[in-house]
């Protein structure tokens, strides 16, 4: 059996008397997109953020690759990226230069190639000489999206990649990741609010309540253990259960 790319064991957080994860475990296999699922204050992002080593879990372990994060950050950091509508980069740079910052940071080669074949595959060609604070949030979203890919990760971190995208965009995006994972047997952590989008990227799903997870398995698997016809009506009945 491949050694996972991920695995999480009693991952916690607190904040003071407050825990935001609360003894959470799960692994991503080679090529494997893992959704994540859960209402707001479920403590989804910071999980993320423990993955991204931005913030320091108050117990549990973090392994990526078969290296503890703890002790090898900055090998880790190497192969992972990370996507989200709610993120910003410099915004007095373009498009463009700010694709090469990232190259450049994460020291690439062919740097002028790898802008130019991301640009195209994600349909930027017509605002990558334009000012980044002057982007709509789609088209922000799209540039988020080309820095997490422009370095090849091993594993993305993706939370609500198409939520300001136009129906279009978004099913191109879906397909784009499709596709990586096809190719290059990229692993992908996915959450979204789209609980149709969901359902079509996940492979498997582990949906969080509390800083808990309170289920794992497919969408159909859920959906059937919750008595549910689907996702979205799992979804409103732990959220409701939750508040």
């Amino acid at each position: 059996m491949a050694t996972p790319v991920l695995h999480v064991s009693q991952l916690t957080k607190r904040f003071g008397d407050f825990t935001a994860v609360d003894g959470v475990s799960f692994e991503v296999k080679p090529g494997e997109i893992l959704g994540l699922l859960g209402p707001n204050g479920a403590g989804k992002t910071t999980t993320i953020q423990m993955l991204l080593g931005l913030v320091t879990p108050s117990g549990g372990s973090i392994c990526m690759f078969g290296l503890d994060l703890a002790t090898h950050r900055e090998t880790i950091l190497q192969q992972v990226n990370f996507s989200s509508t709610y993120i910003s980069m410099p915004q007095s740079l373009t498009v463009e230069e700010n694709l090469w910052v990232v190259a450049r940071l994460y020291g690439l080669s062919n740097i002028a190639r790898r802008v130019h074949d991301i640009v195209k595959k994600l349909e930027m060609e017509d605002f990558r000489d334009k000012i980044t604070r002057k982007l709509s949030s789609g088209q922000m979203t799209r540039l988020t999206l080309a820095k997490a890919f422009l370095t090849e990760p091993k594993i993305l971190f993706l939370d609500e990649p198409t939520a300001s995208l136009d129906p279009d965009i978004a099913h191109k995006i879906r397909a784009l990741l499709k596709e990586e994972r096809r190719s290059s047997g990229l692993s992908i952590l996915y959450t979204s609010h789209n609980m149709r989008e969901m359902e079509e990227m996940s492979d498997r799903i582990i949906f969080l309540q509390r800083g808990r997870i309170v289920a794992e398995g497919t969408a159909q698997e859920i959906a059937a253990r919750f008595g549910k016809a689907d996702l979205e009506e799992v979804f409103l009945k732990l959220a409701r259960d939750s508040r």
